[in-house]
């Protein structure tokens, strides 16, 4: 090294080198973090990058945990785990990866391999351009069901429909955020998480990268239909408040018609001195607005409810440390 006053500080590799930090959030994955690892490793390895990999148990009842430590000895990548108190859900499982990594860029993913690793090469280029979030877009869903595809299109177009965060169609959780970017995402405490809009919402500059989403290697998958319509809810609920405008035209609507045909009976009457019909016209109107107000009330429920839980000021997620390796 030079030591000559003028001297420009040279700079070591540990120095220059950005470090990229690997997310997963894991549910009773025994079986698969090695074959994860292994694939993991195969694609970043070449990469002029430094990698870590964080493991997030979500409260696992097998020996998911047990595994991660097992495969943090003998693997190449620099493992950590955080291992949290219970389950508390694949949003706040990520909340809490994020919220633990150092890297300059991070990268959320599942351990099935529905996320290539393969793709992640082109998520660093479009990094190293200046782009701070690369979402990585499903161009091929065939895997999917023709139900879950057909759900999946009508909630990404409801969505976007009524809120002002629009989520790019077919694009999940599978992205590299900048460092700049996860410092803004810090300040959005919301206990009811639902990321794809919060990642949508901070903005920045954004890139996409297409690629064929392939079969699951391994595990089953938690997810079943009852847990993707209250995520679907969750969604929709928490950043927009179209739901209940919607339901004030319906009421302005139902009322309009409702005065109108007040006045059609009054006016049969006066001029043909015909009474008003029947008991079945009668109840079918009754139960029909009682429907319908049983069903804004329950909108209306939905908010409060989650005004009820962001008061409490409750943390998002809780670590058990004795298992974590912080």
């Amino acid at each position: 090294m030079d030591f000559r006053p003028d001297a420009a500080p040279v700079a070591t590799e540990k120095e220059t080198k950005s470090t990229v930090s690997i997310v997963v959030p894991v549910y009773n994955e025994t079986g698969s973090i090695e074959p994860f690892l292994d694939a993991l490793l195969s694609v970043v390895e070449p990469i002029d990058l430094k990698f870590e990999v964080i493991f997030v148990d979500d409260g696992s009842t097998d020996q998911t945990c047990d595994d991660i430590l097992s495969a943090s000895k003998s693997s190449r990548l620099p493992i950590r785990l955080i291992a949290l108190a219970r389950n508390f859900g694949k949003e706040a499982a990520l909340t809490a990866g994020i919220d633990a990594a150092a890297g300059d860029a991070i990268i959320p993913m599942d351990v099935d391999l529905q996320d290539p690793p393969e793709v992640i090469p082109r998520f660093v280029e479009k990094w190293r351009q200046g782009y701070k979030v690369v979402y990585g877009r499903r161009i091929d869903r065939a895997n999917d069901t023709w139900c879950k595809r057909s759900t999946a299109s009508a909630f990404y177009k409801l969505f976007n429909s009524m809120s002002h965060a629009g989520i790019p169609p077919n694009s999940g959780d599978f992205r590299l955020i900048d460092r700049a970017v996860a410092d803004a995402l810090a300040d959005y405490p919301e206990r009811t998480r639902f990321m794809k809009g919060l990642l949508s919402t901070v903005g920045f500059k954004t890139a996409s990268v297409e690629y064929k989403r392939p079969p699951r290697a391994m595990g089953q998958s938690k997810w079943n239909y009852w847990k993707l319509w209250n995520f679907a809810l969750d969604g929709i609920f928490s950043f927009s408040t179209m739901p209940l405008r919607i339901w004030t035209y319906v009421g302005a609507c139902i009322a309009g018609f409702s005065f109108l045909y007040a006045v059609y009976i009054i006016m049969e009457t006066l001029i043909s001195g015909t009474n008003a019909p029947g008991y079945a016209s009668l109840i079918t109107v009754v139960l029909f607005i009682g429907g319908i107000q049983l069903i804004s009330l329950g909108i209306i429920g939905e908010y409060i409810g989650r005004i009820f839980i962001e008061t409490k000021k409750r943390p998002i997620y809780t670590i058990d440390r004795s298992r974590s390796s912080l």
